[in-house]
């Protein structure tokens, strides 16, 4: 049964096998076994793809659930014996939030949880976590994917913000419809974008053009900066900036849309390592964005780390 969902989650005899450490005939004989033994064809297999059949859909729904909930139980067992352990795999946005709150957070996590390795896996786009054999990931934008199991665990506030010397040159816009005559740093490719900024019950969608757009908030954040424009910027990214007058907040009394940060897993049924990860770290993110809003500038207590109670990560 949980040979049949590993091959079939991945859609793959090869990736099934490298996962379990089996060979790749070894894996396709026991399915096959499986399927002589009931009686029915659970994979259409042809040399390209690998497919569930009407059959192998329903048994897969129901075998997961079993196989996720025997999982856990033997993990539980090993958690009270031990205390969670094992290697976590987890994919995150290489923005300048992760950098700087996760990689402390994470640190943290690790000091406190010796038999757990973590390991921080960063990417600009959504994984793919069954195949990549991610066990959970943290996300800007919700996943398109209904399968997926998300929570949101934060909201954050999005603010305008320009260097002094860039306004005292450009002056200071009052109204959000004065975007339009000044240099923006865009988030999207192209010349011009649309903003939408809210005051109380007022709406209004502001034209805005600058010669420069990048994908990245943390390269956005060091053109404000160096003066090349007005940006929109994740508070928390930018609040040392703003207390130590490298930046201003520009039409301060109004809102851009909001950015939620998501756990992503596959299951609801999780391991005892993945929702102590969880639980740590949205409390702590959780601390980090609510400071931000307070004005204040979150840092965790500094802390002499062996190399071995950090992170590793991949960008």
């Amino acid at each position: 049964m949980a040979l049949f969902v590993e091959v079939a989650k991945r859609k793959s005899f090869s990736q099934a096998a490298a996962a379990l450490d089996m060979p790749i005939s070894s894996v396709s004989r026991r399915i096959t076994q499986f399927e002589t033994a009931v009686g029915l064809r659970l994979l259409d297999r042809t040399t390209r793809k690998l497919a569930l059949t009407p059959y192998g859909e329903a048994y897969l729904a129901q075998a997961t659930r079993i196989v996720d909930e025997a999982q856990r139980t033997f993990d539980d067992m090993i958690a009270q014996a031990k205390g969670p352990s094992g290697f976590l795999k987890v994919a995150a946005p290489p923005d300048f939030w992760v950098l700087r709150h996760l990689t402390d957070i994470v640190c943290a996590f690790s000091e406190s949880h010796e038999h757990i390795h973590v390991h921080l896996d960063l990417h600009a786009s959504q994984v793919d976590l069954v195949r990549e054999d991610y066990d959970l990931a943290i996300a800007v934008e919700e996943p398109r994917q209904t399968s997926l199991i998300v929570r949101r665990i934060v909201e954050t506030e999005n603010v305008l913000v320009a260097a002094p010397a860039y306004l005292r040159s450009r002056g200071r816009p009052k109204h959000p419809k004065d975007l339009a005559e000044h240099d923006v740093v865009l988030s999207v490719p192209g010349a011009s974008d649309t903003w939408q900024l809210t005051r109380g019950d007022e709406i209004v969608s502001a034209p805005v053009s600058g010669r420069i757009s990048c994908n990245n908030l943390s390269l956005a954040r060091r053109l404000a900066v160096t003066g090349r424009g007005i940006a929109a910027a994740n508070l928390v990214n930018v609040e040392r900036d703003l207390a130590s007058g490298r930046l201003d907040r520009v039409l301060p009394d109004w809102r851009l849309p909001a950015t939620s940060i998501y756990i992503v897993t596959t299951s609801r049924l999780l391991p005892a390592k993945t929702r102590r990860f969880i639980d740590f770290v949205s409390k702590r993110l959780a601390g980090v964005f609510s400071g931000a809003l307070r004005g204040e500038v979150m840092t965790l207590p500094e802390r002499t780390l062996a190399p071995s109670a950090c992170l590793v990560a991949r960008s």
